[in-house]
């Protein structure tokens, strides 16, 4: 618990670009469920390689189940060198063939402003979003989403260093609804 509040979901990063993975994912990972946490795997967006190659990265390497939360889609940066709306389509593509493998829409994660500067387009405005604003009592977004990352540095027992802390906009049953369902079956591509 923090402050009164319980924990009851964690994000994982999992993946970045399209060859490396986080060392202590699967331990992670792993333990989460163990613990009872609702758990949720991330992958960092690189301007380096392709959607499609860090799609395909990202799925050979986390195995979601049923009671995680869909993947997620962290980009933070622009690529210097592509047009605007090619790195759109990149993200688009990314989000298109974890959704088609998982049948259920990843979650977008970015910082607020971000959001607004690039990513506020309709194509995108059917993905759930987790945004991250730190230090301030409210979000200040005006749009729809479903996380917010509120500081990036957390304190909690047994973790050595800062965690980000983030709340679900919602109630605990809306949060068991987000998650990927029994039913999905990730055995077709």
């Amino acid at each position: 618990m923090v402050q009164r509040c319980p924990i009851r979901f964690v994000f994982i990063k999992s993946t970045q670009g399209s060859n490396h993975l986080d060392e202590n994912f699967h331990d992670n990972f792993y333990q989460a469920r163990e613990t009872g946490l609702i758990r949720g795997a991330y992958h960092f967006w690189s301007n380096k390689t392709s959607a499609s190659q860090q799609a395909r990265y990202f799925l050979s390497q986390v195995h979601l189940e049923d009671g995680d939360l869909p993947p997620v889609l962290d980009v933070e940066k622009i690529p210097d060198d592509v047009p605007m709306e090619e790195f759109k389509n990149e993200i688009l593509t990314w989000l298109t063939i974890v959704e088609n493998y998982y049948h259920v829409k990843p979650i977008i994660y970015t910082n607020y402003r971000f959001k607004e500067q690039y990513l506020s387009d309709a194509r995108f405005d059917n993905y759930p979003y987790w945004l991250a604003h730190y230090y301030v009592d409210k979000m200040d977004y005006k749009g729809p989403w479903k996380f917010w990352q509120h500081t990036d540095a957390g304190k909690l027992p047994g973790i050595r260093g800062y965690v980000d802390l983030d709340v679900y906009n919602g109630s605990f049953y809306d949060l068991r609804r987000l998650t990927i369902s029994e039913n999905v079956d990730t055995t077709t591509e």
